[in-house]
């Protein structure tokens, strides 16, 4: 590729390579307090599926050492999200060293809070707004839990905010960094978010699960106790990686399960949620 690079994101490494430097420039800006990898662990490639889609009306087809045959290319002014998304697809048909769940994690007091639940949950929202109120920021993407140690290590990308949470998060931290507001994606309007500089520093430190969260938008605020069966069936749901594991997932999620409290909230609005996580967090 003749435009290139790397960045270390908590203890994976990537290396991307574009036919076009604009992607790269972003990168380069967003990610430019990250550390680079000695030795990637994955590669992403930007390319044009046709030679004449690199000048007239450029797409950009994702690629790397694994892809998806099948995926539409985007268009080149929506370059940094097939980055972004072609680390995403790297992680979740390659990592075999951590259990991956799909997830939100912030920390406090040396312990980590996990949000899982489906698009729309506001799991990158609540995640961005906690980091304003003393928690870490580890990860709005997925969840990397060692099945060793049971241990979560914190994989702090760039903060997916999408369509509604954008101008929640703006207006709620004006002096944040931002990438390019990109529209018209297939998931609507997407603008990422920079984690601070705390959430960068420590992403080397990782930290046991205290609570687990299912989060719903759009609903009067409520709460309940999660039962062990249903929270299992829900992550292994959440996980890209629980069958290929093995004997070493089903370990590690069932570990999982079994030591970490569970709760469903429902909420109206992210004040709302903000409360009554501080409080479930508080009754641990």
């Amino acid at each position: 590729m003749r435009h290139v690079f790397s960045v270390r994101i908590g203890p994976v490494g990537f290396r991307v390579g574009s036919a076009w430097r604009a992607p790269i420039e972003q990168l380069e800006t967003l990610y430019a307090d990250y550390p680079r990898p000695e030795v990637p662990d994955f590669s992403v490639r930007l390319f044009p599926a046709r030679p004449w889609r690199q000048f007239i009306r450029p797409s950009v087809t994702i690629g790397g050492d694994f892809m998806l045959p099948d995926a539409l290319p985007l268009p080149l002014e929506q370059g940094l999200l097939a980055a972004e998304m072609g680390m995403n697809l790297q992680m979740a048909l390659g990592q075999r060293r951590y259990l991956l769940l799909h997830a939100s994690v912030v920390e406090r007091d040396g312990k980590a809070l996990l949000m899982s639940g489906i698009s729309g949950a506001g799991k990158s929202t609540l995640s961005a707004l906690l980091s304003t109120r003393g928690w870490r920021f580890m990860g709005d993407e997925f969840a990397l839990i060692d099945p060793e140690t049971g241990l979560l290590h914190a994989f702090p990308r760039l903060v997916s905010l999408k369509n509604a949470a954008i101008d929640v998060v703006t207006n709620a931290l004006p002096d944040a960094r931002f990438g390019p507001l990109l529209a018209g994606t297939p998931k609507g309007d997407i603008r990422h978010l920079v984690p601070d500089a705390g959430a960068v520093a420590a992403m080397d430190t990782p930290v046991p699960p205290a609570l687990l969260l299912f989060p719903s938008y759009g609903f009067e605020a409520d709460e309940r106790v999660v039962p062990l069966s249903e929270v299992f069936v829900r992550l292994t749901q959440a996980s890209t990686n629980y069958v290929a594991l093995g004997e070493r997932g089903f370990d590690a999620l069932t570990r999982l399960v079994k030591t970490v409290p569970a709760r469903a909230i429902d909420y109206p609005d992210t004040d709302s949620a903000v409360k009554q996580i501080e409080k479930l967090w508080a009754a641990l």
